[in-house]
């Protein structure tokens, strides 16, 4: 009985290696099973292809990084899990997306054939002269970038110089970038006015426009509220200096010697900006309130706890002074 109890507690190992531990496409790969038990087997290799044999050879056509899956005796659903990176014999870099709009992150990797490990040099450029991608890493000369571009173009070109042994390796390649639909900021200022589309916590450069029917409406003065029509003179007596306001998700985001939120019953003022606020609006869609000053344009998500107090910190959106209305716009392109 001792025995059988012994037998029953041994763990079972689900294990395979590779070899070459850095192969090439077109090279023969030999996948090894290291399990310590089984009598059925499963591989899916990540590039669509399987086998049933115990220790498979298996060749990858393209250089890439793929997820190995070995699977032992599968009612039993015991299964191991590796990533092989195959190279190319020439350098070259890669990008796991195949299509490419603005303001959304990327990477491109180096993929080099290198299984003597000799010291490698990599140099990212984009080469136009007009800022049309920008990297977000501190340095360009990794072996990934990480970037992310800022406006619509045919050809993007991103180019890559490889030094390993002595030997330099330019690599040329171009991607088609997308524009995509997002909301903007409409701003008024003295001197115009302006736009600016929003995508998540980026935005595109201020756009000079003609004057905008949101621009002309009146801001901040007046609200339906849960269909009751609710004007800054109503709420003078329960919030002293209200200069505007608007009202989501039940609380009231107002101006009054900055910046301030409160519960719609006028529980819990909190400040959020002790500088003079001159404009100020909601973007509903994307939980945003927006709000400028004599430094620029600001912006912070709604905020959701009962007293109003928040942990999120102003981020700053643009730098133009003299801002005197804001407004959403969801219908821009």
């Amino acid at each position: 009985m001792l025995c059988c109890a012994l037998m029953a507690c041994k763990k079972v190992t689900i294990d395979f290696s590779y070899s070459p531990e850095a192969p090439r496409a077109g090279e023969s790969v030999l996948f090894t099973n290291l399990s310590s038990s089984g009598e059925e087997w499963e591989w899916t290799f990540g590039d669509g292809s399987t086998s049933t044999l115990k220790s498979p050879s298996h060749v990858y056509k393209r250089p890439g990084a793929y997820q190995v899956l070995l699977k032992v005796d599968k009612k039993n659903n015991r299964t191991a899990t590796k990533s092989i990176t195959v190279y190319d014999t020439v350098p070259t870099y890669v990008c796991a997306d195949t299509t490419f709009v603005v303001y959304q992150d990327y990477t491109f990797t180096a993929n080099i054939y290198n299984p003597y490990n000799f010291e490698v040099s990599y140099e990212w450029t984009f080469p136009l002269n007009t800022e049309y991608a920008v990297c977000t890493d501190e340095t360009m000369s990794g072996s990934s970038l990480h970037c992310y571009f800022t406006k619509p173009i045919d050809e993007a070109p991103i180019w890559l110089t490889i030094t390993m042994n002595g030997e330099t390796t330019e690599i040329h390649k171009s991607f088609a970038v997308q524009d995509q639909q997002t909301n903007s900021l409409l701003l008024r200022t003295d001197e115009g006015d302006f736009r600016q589309r929003i995508f998540g916590s980026r935005a595109e450069a201020l756009q000079a426009i003609a004057a905008d029917p949101l621009l002309d409406a009146a801001q901040d003065t007046m609200q339906v509220y849960f269909d009751s029509i609710v004007c800054l003179s109503n709420l003078k007596a329960f919030f002293p200096g209200i200069e505007g306001f608007h009202i989501a998700s039940r609380k009231i985001y107002y101006r009054a010697n900055g910046l301030w939120v409160a519960n719609t019953d006028g529980s819990y003022p909190v400040q959020i900006d002790a500088a003079p606020c001159s404009a100020m609006t909601l973007d509903t869609k994307d939980s945003r309130i927006y709000w400028a000053n004599a430094e620029g344009v600001w912006y912070m998500p709604f905020i959701g706890s009962a007293n109003n107090k928040f942990v999120s910190t102003p981020e700053s959106l643009n730098k133009l002074t003299g801002v005197t209305k804001l407004a959403p716009d969801y219908e821009s392109k």
